[in-house]
C-alpha cells in the first residue's frame, strides 16, 4: 500500500491510498480536481501532468522518451514533470508529495 498526496493549484492537500494500478488512476478514482486522464493512460494527452518534487524524484525514477516527447507540449512543463499515468503505484511511491500541474 502507498499513500500518495496531491496538492491542487487551490493549495488543498489530498492523500490517497492506493496498491496498484498508476497513480492518474488513482487519482481519477479519488476525483482529484487537475487530474483527468483523458487518454485512459496511454501517454498521449497529459491532462495528467505533475510535478515531483527533487527529494522524491529518485522514487519515480525518470521519464520516458514517449513522455518527454508529450510533456514539451505542456506549458507548465519543468525538469520536475512527469505524467502521472507513467508513474506505477507500489511501495516506493509511499510518502510521495505530487503538485498538480494546472
Amino acid at each position: 500500500m502507498a499513500k500518495i498526496t496531491f496538492i491542487t493549484s487551490d493549495h488543498e492537500t489530498i492523500t490517497v491510498e492506493g496498491t496498484s494500478g498508476s497513480v492518474m488512476q488513482l487519482a481519477v478514482k479519488n476525483n482529484i480536481q487537475g487530474i483527468d486522464g483523458d487518454c485512459g493512460g496511454v501517454c498521449s494527452c497529459a491532462t495528467c501532468h505533475v510535478h515531483v518534487p527533487t527529494e522524491f524524484q529518485d522514487k519515480t525514477g525518470k521519464a520516458s522518451e514517449i513522455e518527454k516527447d508529450m510533456l514539451e507540449f505542456e506549458d507548465n512543463a519543468n525538469e520536475s514533470s512527469r505524467l502521472s499515468c507513467q508513474l506505477d503505484i507500489s511501495e516506493a511511491l509511499d510518502g510521495i508529495v505530487l503538485h498538480i500541474a494546472n
